[in-house]
């Protein structure tokens, strides 16, 4: 009897990890999305950052990007929607854009240029990996040799 409960406890114990293993597939992983409001040059085509674009994700503003700015998002799962909201020249009129993205299993933190998007741009020219840029720190060489630390010994 006792074998056949422990049997039995091992199986529900797998079912559920297989269970929650599942779960985290259909919800997908974390990424952090950063949007560029940059004028891109990329295969002989320029794609012109416009004066202003605003991001919205989930209904809720996340950036006003002004040419040259950088803003960003935290979002789960493979799917990613966002409405844009852009002005091309300043006191222009604004127009709005929809867009859904897939975005790749590979990647932590995307870079989404927008003006790429909106242009019509490949994914391989709009889409990058962000990769922090490394801080090296400066460490003053400090000469610790010197006779001015020296302690006198003895009868000197």
């Amino acid at each position: 009897m006792k074998s056949k409960s422990r049997l039995l406890i091992r199986l529900i114990a797998v079912a559920v990890v297989i269970a929650v293993a599942a779960a985290m597939m259909v919800i997908g992983r974390g990424h952090t999305i950063y949007f560029d409001n940059k004028t891109l040059e990329a295969n002989g085509q320029t794609y012109t950052a416009p004066y202003q674009i605003q991001v919205f994700v989930n209904d809720q503003s996340v950036g006003k990007l002004k040419e040259g700015d950088r803003g960003m998002v935290d979002t789960m799962g493979q799917d990613f929607k966002m409405v844009l909201h852009i002005t091309p020249e300043k006191d222009a009129k604004k127009t709005g854009s929809a867009v859904t993205l897939k975005l790749p299993y590979n990647m932590d933190g995307i870079i989404i240029n927008l003006p790429a998007l909106l242009g019509g741009a490949p994914e391989e020219v709009y889409q990058s990996e962000f990769i922090p840029a490394e801080v090296e720190e400066d460490v003053e060489d400090v000469d610790v040799s010197s006779d001015e630390f020296e302690m006198p010994m003895g009868d000197e």
